[in-house]
C-alpha cells in the first residue's frame, strides 16, 4: 500500500459531535463560538454555525431560479476548535469515562470535561 493510500484510509479521532457548542481557538475567527453542524472525520474538518463564511456563486437552477451569490459556512480544521463547557463557559478538552450502571450491570462510555470533571450528557 502506498503512503498516499494510507492517508486516505485514516480517520481523525475526535470526541466532538454534531450539535456540540465549540469555540474557535486559532485563525481568522479566533474567539467566536458556534454549534457544530457536521463533522467530517475523513478530512479532519468540522462545519461550525456562523464561522468561516464564504460567498458561493450559484448558477440559476430550477430550485433556485434567481441564482446569485449565497453566503454559507465552509469547513475548518478540527484542531482549531475546542469544546465549550456550558457551565463554566470556557473551552475544555474532552475525555471518556467508563461508567457502570449498578442496577442493570451494563457499562457505558461517557464523555466528560477534563477541567470540571463533569459528565457531558448529549
Amino acid at each position: 500500500m502506498k503512503k498516499s493510500q494510507k492517508l486516505q484510509n485514516t480517520r481523525f479521532k475526535t470526541r466532538l459531535r454534531k450539535n456540540d457548542v465549540v469555540k474557535v481557538i486559532s485563525g481568522n475567527y479566533k474567539g467566536s463560538t458556534g454549534k457544530i453542524l457536521f463533522v467530517d472525520r475523513k478530512k479532519g474538518k468540522v462545519l461550525v454555525e456562523g464561522v468561516n463564511i464564504i460567498n458561493r456563486h450559484m448558477k440559476p437552477t430550477q430550485k433556485n431560479p434567481q441564482g446569485g451569490i449565497l453566503k454559507r459556512e465552509a469547513p475548518i480544521a478540527i484542531s482549531k476548535v475546542m469544546f465549550l463547557d456550558q457551565k463554566t463557559n470556557e473551552p475544555t478538552r474532552l475525555g471518556v469515562k467508563v461508567i457502570r450502571d449498578e442496577s442493570t450491570g451494563e457499562t457505558k462510555r461517557m464523555r466528560y470535561s477534563v477541567k470540571t470533571d463533569e459528565i457531558i450528557l448529549s
